[in-house]
């Protein structure tokens, strides 16, 4: 029964996508692609001069997890600062999901994630230089 409530966040989520598309002006970009099975996403975010992310944007292809697992991390991160996502752990993350994924799964369930944290180290480094 618990496995159905699961996956109906999966599905709600791949289907009615929480900040899907692009944003206007983006402080930052990046995508990554899962070689094994091709899944691609992007993510943008919108960071204020706190360092705090205003707005998180994704777009992409691939399998509902990938997709959703995207969804779900834009809009858990909006209002939380650089150094607080910089804490956020792949495990974290899994649990956002609420659902059990083989270890080939996880991979499509961290692919954001991965995105998510090369761009805080990326822009936190020209943040750092620039100070």
């Amino acid at each position: 029964m618990s496995d159905e409530l699961y996956d109906e966040l999966i599905l709600d989520h791949f289907e009615s996508p929480y900040h899907r598309g692009e944003l206007e002006s983006p402080s930052c970009t990046h995508t990554e692609r899962n070689p094994l099975c091709g899944d691609r996403v992007q993510l943008q975010l919108q960071i204020d001069s706190e360092q705090r992310i205003q707005q998180a944007f994704f777009d992409g292809e691939g399998c509902a997890i990938s997709q959703a697992a995207a969804s779900i991390l834009c809009e858990h991160i909006e209002g939380k600062t650089l150094e607080e996502v910089e804490e956020f752990s792949a495990a974290a993350m899994l649990d956002l999901l609420r659902v059990q994924l083989t270890a080939v799964r996880q991979r499509c369930g961290l692919l954001g994630f991965k995105v998510l944290k090369t761009l805080v180290y990326s822009h936190d480094g020209a943040a750092g230089g620039s100070a």
